[in-house]
């Protein structure tokens, strides 16, 4: 929460002055500038959140845990029954979501699991690219760091604006 203030005010602060004067337009060099410093301002969040997650990987004793090329950082286990899954696939799934300090915030009903279709974009990021990594019968652990997740502003109920997310999932079908 704290980082998510500082940045805030990072942003406004460029924002004002870049506009202090109307009929001044924010040059070429300004925009770099501004552009550069969210950039490291970026940098520094993403570096936080990775050393997060790593202590929560040690924590848990999670051996043998992968990380995507886009920050997404995975435990697959169990038998398959199947292909991976693609893109275009429907997807039935049991999951729970906690934040790394276990705290939960959603999760399947007993008997209604969870269906999205795999490349349509109306679930997180992260999620989608942790199907692709799975097969049916399958579980999983997958944390998603807040640009995978749910960003700056978190979903305005349970996920708090900047959450790192833990997603347990077993896959139950898919359809393809």
């Amino acid at each position: 929460m704290r980082y998510t203030a500082i940045v805030f005010l990072i942003v406004l602060l460029i924002c004002f002055q870049g506009c202090q004067d109307d009929n001044k337009k924010l040059s070429r060099k300004d925009f770099a500038q501004a552009k550069n410093k969210l950039a490291k301002i970026n940098s520094v969040l993403v570096d936080q959140d990775r050393s997060l997650i790593e202590h929560y990987i040690k924590r848990h004793n999670l051996d043998g845990v992968k990380e995507s090329g886009t920050g997404l950082f995975y435990l697959i286990w169990g038998d398959s029954k199947g292909d991976l899954i693609k893109t275009g696939n429907v997807v039935e799934y049991s999951y729970k979501i906690t934040l790394l300090d276990g705290a939960l915030c959603y999760q399947s009903e007993k008997d209604t699991p969870k269906r999205f279709k795999v490349g349509h974009g109306l679930v997180e990021s992260g999620l989608e690219q942790a199907v692709l990594l799975m097969k049916p019968g399958q579980k999983g652990k997958f944390i998603l760091p807040p640009h995978l997740a749910y960003g700056l502003l978190g979903d305005e109920k349970m996920i708090p604006s900047r959450s790192i997310i833990v997603y347990d999932i077993e896959m139950l079908k898919v359809y393809r």
